[in-house]
């Protein structure tokens, strides 16, 4: 792409991030000045200060509820690959909204403001190309965004089955840190049970938080992105698949550590999702609803879900144990 799309790059950044510069100064000011130039996305900012939350406890695990209408669009999102292919990708450099600009990122992407926000500064990373969303080959490029972003925020990734709204672009995400429940449930060391150590990359696996997840954790950042493609790998030959299993990953920096959390799926939906009338659950779990924060954009659902609910979805869409203990034994 970059060649014939060299002028409309120009256009639609509005700075570059250099080496050794700070990132999320950069990204915030992005955003105020967006805010001012771009409607939808001032608009998108108003909305969210609207938004109401409540917390649930179950079983000694917590989640906390967002009431979030303007994410609707988002939650009920077509995303099987007959509708991909016959709608405009919205984050194409050319179906950006003319207001729209970003932050031309190491020579492959543009960090843009995220006009349907679920924290108070959103950003998607997209890649100039149209390519699939996929992590393995791009693990390398989602530590380097948790370096560059630093101890205060969190990177995320959605699988292209299991939350990711442009499964067919790939993209990441980036928000400040401590908004999520696994956050803070992650720090107890009774949380987590150490499964093994692979060239100074330590796996664990969390407990009795309702779902599966596992935790990579290292200081050698190539070393993080090897592990973690071996775990790719170990999933892919236990589910026997030769396309990417569903996961998704909120990634952290911190006191010069890589942490990983991985959240193991086997569907992307509950079956409550697709019942009809009353029976309907609108709840579409990505990776931020898997970290604790279930963005509900239905009134209805955000007053009446409780604990045992949302245990019932967390295990449905979440992998099973034993199959989340085979891979690691895979990978011994």
């Amino acid at each position: 792409m970059l060649g014939k799309g060299i002028p409309l790059l120009n256009q639609k950044s509005s700075a570059t991030f250099n080496e050794g510069e700070n990132l999320p100064k950069l990204c915030l000011k992005l955003l105020s000045d967006q805010k001012k130039a771009w409607q939808n996305l001032r608009e998108g900012y108003e909305l969210l200060k609207e938004v109401r939350e409540r917390d649930l406890s179950y079983r000694g695990f917590s989640v906390r509820l967002q009431y979030n209408p303007g994410r609707i669009k988002s939650s009920m999102a077509v995303v099987d690959e007959k509708n991909q292919k016959e709608r405009q990708c919205f984050l194409c450099l050319d179906h950006l909204p003319q207001a729209q600009k970003g932050i031309f990122y190491r020579k492959d992407y543009l960090i843009l403001c995220n006009p349907m926000p679920i924290f108070f500064s959103h950003f998607t990373i997209s890649h100039l190309d149209h390519r699939l969303q996929t992590i393995a080959e791009h693990i390398d490029t989602f530590l380097q965004l948790m370096a560059d972003f630093g101890s205060g925020w969190i990177i995320l990734y959605n699988g292209p089955k299991c939350g990711a709204s442009a499964p067919n672009h790939l993209h990441f995400q980036a928000a400040p840190s401590g908004k999520m429940p696994i956050e803070k449930e992650i720090r107890g060391e009774k949380r987590l049970t150490l499964m093994t150590k692979v060239d100074s990359v330590l796996i664990y696996r969390a407990k009795d938080l309702g779902r599966e997840v596992i935790l990579l954790e290292g200081d050698d950042r190539m070393a993080v992105g090897s592990v973690f493609n071996g775990y790719l790998d170990a999933l892919k030959k236990v589910l026997i698949l030769n396309e990417e299993p569903m996961i998704n990953i909120a990634g952290f920096h911190e006191k010069r550590k890589w942490r990983l959390v991985i959240f193991p799926r086997r569907k992307h939906r509950p079956d409550i999702f697709f019942k009809g009338g009353d029976a309907r659950v609108v709840v579409s779990p990505g990776v931020i609803d898997m970290g604790g924060l279930i963005i509900t954009p239905m009134k209805k659902d955000f007053e009446r879900l409780e604990g045992a609910a949302v245990k019932g979805i967390y295990k449905e869409v979440s992998l099973e144990r034993k199959i989340v203990e085979k891979t690691i034994e895979v990978m011994r």
